[in-house]
């Protein structure tokens, strides 16, 4: 497994580092297809932020935390990463479970109502960030679980029966909903 460090605002110590790779290499007893790993350590307002990122067979798993002390934060975001690994290899270990499971995905008419995307005010809206990604082949089972382990309210994935660009998103009463195009 490729270790990468990215710091902004802190300065990393050599003993830190050891300590930190030798905790990353012990991850790959969870699991052993870890391609690469990326810590990003940064500090702000008094605190260390460290930010794990890895690539687990193509999948990406990202654990964050802070602390006052810098071990204690990586400490934090490697449990993180750890019990997502954990997850990820006792759902590929059970494949029987998605056979098995039955997933509702409705949609919210109202989300789909043709006037929702006018503006009520004369605010300008403004897109502040723009991301380009290649969007994995995989279940709507599988697309939920990767947003779980993102921690993000919507992914987009290609679905694997269809081939078309679907949406996966959480539901504010619970559940997920799924967006295919017509």
């Amino acid at each position: 497994m490729e270790v990468r460090f990215v710091t902004r605002n802190v300065e990393l110590p050599g003993d830190v580092k050891e300590y930190m790779e030798k905790k990353l290499a012990k991850i790959e007893k969870f699991f052993d297809r870890i391609l690469d790993t990326q810590v990003a350590l940064n500090y702000k307002r008094g605190m260390n932020v460290v930010e794990i990122t890895s690539n687990v067979n193509g999948l990406v798993m990202r654990g964050e935390d802070y602390a006052p002390d810098l071990r204690k934060a990586f400490d934090k975001a490697l449990k993180n990463i750890e019990r997502q690994v954990k997850k990820h290899k006792g759902y590929l270990t059970d494949k029987a479970r998605m056979k098995v499971q039955d997933i509702s995905f409705d949609i919210d008419p109202d989300l789909l109502a043709p006037n929702a995307f006018e503006e009520k005010d004369d605010t300008v809206r403004e897109i502040v960030k723009m991301k380009k990604f290649h969007p994995e082949v995989m279940t709507p089972m599988e697309a939920t679980m990767q947003m779980d382990l993102l921690g993000h309210s919507f992914f987009l994935f290609k679905n694997d029966s269809t081939g078309d660009i679907n949406a996966v998103y959480r539901r504010e009463e619970g559940g997920y909903g799924l967006l295919e195009p017509k």
